[in-house]
């Protein structure tokens, strides 16, 4: 029994080294300029259609960095969020995390004036990590290079999506976890929870903190108190529609308040609360908080770039949609 146990540990490890192998060296086929001969002004074409919306409803930036964000941590970065339903099966946009999702306009506005120009060319997964990089540029973050060259899926299933997604009542064990799969490390969850910079989030993400929390009609003793009282005011225990600002008085730009919040105990989220619980993970939030984010911006780039490349396909794999709502 123990030979047969240790085998089985064995293959499992040996299939995870394949897979891991596997997704570095589809990440390999990325690069910048991917476009330079094909389709040259395909990033112009998609930073211009972007700010014709963000320049109008700076809003939207958030939920399309959310979107890149939930699109690579299901199945990697392929455009699989983008993907509607079918008859026979329900799609990663029809699961309750992907239901508050916004932006899908703009995602299809640029594919379409990208077509115009290069049909054929430029994957809708490409296009959602440009969309969001240009998105958070154009409120006062940073700006990176993103490499280039990643291919759509085929396939997209709710019940993914409800696995690989971290939850906002998500502790910081399962939050590591489910990063270090990914094979982002803890600096990596730290930097890219300050997306919850910008943004907003309805009331029942985080009122069984204020109402409920131990199903003994109890707060969240790791939420300051007052912030409590204040969020009270705002979301009612059966609230569903109120929206609520992630980073209260600068939610549309993107800035480092977040980790100053986070480290006043007033994150929105148990899985903000949660950096707080590991020693690196909270180091990183007083260091921000206390030099005004010094190195946030740089950091936000350098992890978005290693984010952008989590199960990319690349070369002959996956396909380039027409449509980014619909398989070819």
């Amino acid at each position: 029994m123990a030979t047969g146990q240790k085998l089985l540990s064995f293959l499992l490890l040996q299939l995870i080294l394949v897979l891991l192998v596997s997704d570095l060296s589809n990440a390999e086929g990325l690069k910048l300029g991917y476009y330079y001969k094909t389709c040259p002004k395909a990033e112009s074409i998609i930073r211009k259609t972007t700010y014709r919306f963000i320049s109008r409803a700076p809003t939207l930036a958030a939920p399309l960095l959310r979107m890149h964000f939930h699109d690579c941590f299901v199945r990697g970065c392929d455009g699989s969020v983008l993907l509607n339903s079918t008859k026979n099966s329900q799609s990663e946009k029809a699961a309750i995390p992907n239901l508050s999702l916004r932006g899908f306009h703009v995602i299809d506005a640029v594919k379409s004036a990208v077509e115009e120009a290069c049909p054929g060319v430029v994957s809708c997964a490409d296009i959602v990590a440009l969309v969001a990089r240009d998105s958070v540029s154009m409120i006062y973050g940073p700006f990176w290079e993103v490499p280039l060259g990643r291919r759509d899926g085929r396939v997209s299933l709710l019940s993914e999506a409800f696995a690989n997604l971290p939850s906002p009542f998500a502790n910081i064990t399962t939050l590591k976890q489910m990063f270090a799969v990914k094979g982002l490390s803890l600096k990596d969850l730290a930097v890219l929870s300050g997306g919850h910079t910008i943004g907003t989030s309805h009331c029942n993400a985080f009122t069984n903190r204020l109402y409920n929390f131990t199903g003994k009609g109890d707060t969240d003793p790791s939420m300051d108190p007052n912030y409590i009282v204040k969020l009270k005011q705002k979301c009612k225990p059966a609230d569903t529609t109120t929206l609520v600002e992630m980073d209260p008085g600068s939610f549309k730009t993107f800035d480092e308040d977040y980790f100053t919040l986070v480290d006043k105990r007033r994150g929105l989220f148990q899985s903000d609360a949660a950096l707080l619980n590991d020693e690196e993970t909270k180091a990183y939030v007083i260091l921000q908080s206390s030099t005004h984010g010094a190195t946030f911006g740089k950091d936000f780039a350098e992890s978005m770039v290693k984010m952008g490349r989590v199960g990319v396909l690349t070369g002959h794999q996956g396909e380039i949609r027409k449509h980014c709502a619909v398989v070819n």
